[in-house]
């Protein structure tokens, strides 16, 4: 049953604009040496992104996380499809500096989400998947100054995403 979710989920992505390029195929993802631990505690905003198959439509997509007493992070996600609010709750578990297993409520199989650099002030977090799939822009505010967009998508680029895929999210 797992196998079948994952190639349920694996054709979704083949339907979706972004493609990993081949070129990459089996590198290993650039993880920017200054990634420290990150307070990953509150609201992030997220402003652009390669959207996974289950982001279709989104708009005004936030990410909460709250620190557990076992040490996981709990989540919610939530975006506005039309007029409707569509929300996801689950668990992270930092599993090495700047790597997170994510279990998501009603998903059959964990991700893992790749910090792969902060903004000197902690304001902003470029995330991808190590399969290069999914790739989020986080900020801590619903806009980006121009520049710190520029870097976030730089990053993306040496870490083998097509950098001219990147969608800005709508508010």
């Amino acid at each position: 049953m797992k196998a079948v979710a994952l190639l349920a989920l694996l054709a979704l992505a083949a339907c979706e604009r972004h493609v990993p390029s081949q070129r990459w195929l089996g590198a290993p993802l650039f993880l920017d040496p200054a990634v420290q631990p990150v307070d990953l505690a509150g609201r992030w905003h997220e402003v652009a992104s390669y959207p996974a198959p289950f982001q279709k439509g989104c708009r005004g997509t936030t990410a909460d996380y709250q620190p557990l007493p076992d040490g996981r992070i709990a989540l919610t996600n939530r975006c506005r499809v039309g007029g409707t609010l569509r929300e996801i709750s689950g668990t992270a578990q930092v599993v090495a500096p700047g790597k997170l297993t994510v279990d998501l409520q009603g998903v059959p199989f964990g991700g893992d989400y790749w910090i792969l650099g902060q903004s000197r002030d902690g304001r902003t977090l470029v995330v991808g998947t190590p399969t290069r799939i999914a790739g989020w822009v986080l900020h801590r505010d619903p806009e980006i100054a121009p520049e710190e967009l520029r870097a976030a998508r730089d990053l993306f680029e040496r870490s083998g995403y097509d950098a001219a895929a990147l969608e800005r999210t709508l508010p």
